[in-house]
């Protein structure tokens, strides 16, 4: 990454996180790593010394107009559409009237207050793409997802992306100063599928708050959870929808079960999370098929909590399972293994650069039960303690504070771009 030019050192940064608020729980409806990552970036850029300010779209008039979240982050509820949680697939209706409260809001400021707009997902990229013009500002743009990765990659029964989604992410693409991408792989797929110039995308990875997510005692945390000290616990971590693929993770125990009809007295299946996106049309299918498949005396169902209950979950667990169709990174894959707990993860996108095969954790190709089914008994070997012994240290490459400086080093880039070449820098 170029050297970072002092001149064009971003005072003050608009976020855009228009579908999901930041303040939202993570684990159900919308809300999820993009919700973690907005908050903790946002944290790390005002420690540097980085004004910034949060938009996202206000769902209760309860809200207030403005939240302090600590000095140097904001966060600003802009009214469009009815004060009610909207499906992304409702809300490209409420772009117009999201983009005149993103200009209200702006327009109360000094000319100028605002020296860079980040958006994160297509939906904020096309509100960003207009406040751009209208101030002069560059636009850094992080995808999170893609539809065209993610219709590639379609879990069974689920629906594809629409044609509408795929047109907008284009035009973002090409109206974005820089495009921030969280692997390599991602990048790839940016250059690949959406014809980004490679010299516009930079890849800067997550972190993660090595602080709160941290080895502890698993006979403490299992007995604060209720669980046996001698169980065999899987812990699934996330949203309920067929692309995270938590049915995968009830097939796999049932073929355990059939194999070895003992390990029933002490395995625990523990799905922390709540329905969202095609998850929502049917929201006790999982527990339906735990029930079909004979197992929902060993599926425990949690809602989800807060990070210090879900870094309990992960010091309890003697794995945790991501076996998810597609995954821009995996924020919940190195959260676990901050708290020493390996990984058994579906070797797709982001997730070959969150675990460490062999070391940090496994990661299993495809979707295959019997193969979910033999890799999930590896964690009840001595192989388990191996893997747990190299969690942290993987982890530990990960760090907010990094993720941070790789964004402040990407937005100076954006602004020197600008400054010298306007038009060129937002792909006009």
């Amino acid at each position: 990454m170029a050297r970072r030019l002092r001149s064009t050192m971003p005072r003050r940064v608009a976020v855009l996180s228009m579908h999901t608020s930041p303040l939202d729980q993570p684990g159900t409806g919308d809300a999820g790593g993009m919700n973690v990552y907005v908050l903790e970036t946002a944290r790390r850029l005002a420690a540097a010394g980085v004004e910034v300010e949060i938009f996202t779209r206000a769902v209760s008039s309860a809200l207030p107009p403005t939240v302090e979240v600590e000095p140097g982050v904001r966060v600003t509820h802009l009214r469009a559409g009815p004060f009610e949680e909207l499906r992304k697939e409702e809300l490209p209706a409420q772009l117009c009237a999201l983009t005149a409260g993103l200009m209200r809001a702006e327009a109360s400021r000094p000319e100028g207050w605002f020296d860079v707009i980040h958006s994160h997902y297509w939906l904020s990229g096309q509100v960003g793409w207009l406040a751009s013009e209208r101030w002069d500002v560059p636009l850094v743009h992080s995808m999170h997802t893609m539809a065209k990765v993610k219709n590639r990659e379609l879990a069974v029964g689920d629906r594809p992306e629409p044609a509408v989604r795929e047109i907008g992410e284009q035009q973002v693409v090409d109206q974005s100063t820089r495009l921030i991408a969280n692997t390599g792989q991602e990048a790839a797929q940016l250059i690949d599928l959406y014809a980004a110039p490679a010299g516009r995308v930079d890849i800067v990875h997550p972190g993660v708050d090595l602080d709160v997510f941290r080895p502890g005692s698993q006979t403490q945390a299992r007995a604060e959870l209720g669980l046996a000290p001698d169980a065999f616990v899987l812990l699934f971590v996330g949203r309920i929808q067929p692309l995270k693929a938590p049915d995968v993770l009830l097939r796999a125990a049932h073929r355990m079960l059939e194999r070895d009809p003992s390990l029933r007295q002490r395995l625990v299946v523990a799905i922390c999370g709540g329905p969202s996106g095609s998850g929502l049309e049917h929201p006790t299918a999982l527990a339906d098929l735990a029930r079909d498949l004979g197992i929902a005396d060993v599926v425990r169902f949690e809602p989800p909590g807060d990070r210090q209950r879900l870094a309990t979950w992960f010091r309890a667990a003697s794995a945790t399972v991501v076996p998810s169709y597609s995954e821009s990174f995996g924020l919940v894959a190195v959260e676990s293994q901050a708290c020493g707990t390996p990984v058994v993860a579906a070797s797709v996108g982001g997730l070959r650069t969150a675990v460490s095969d062999g070391r940090s954790g496994i990661l299993v190709a495809g979707h295959d039960p019997a193969a979910w089914s033999r890799a999930l008994l590896r964690m009840a070997t001595d192989e388990r303690d191996r893997l747990a012994a190299g969690a942290r240290a993987h982890a530990e490459l990960f760090s907010w504070s990094d993720t941070a400086d790789g964004l402040i080093d990407s937005y100076s880039q954006a602004i020197a771009q600008h400054v010298l070449f306007p038009v060129a820098a937002s792909g006009q």
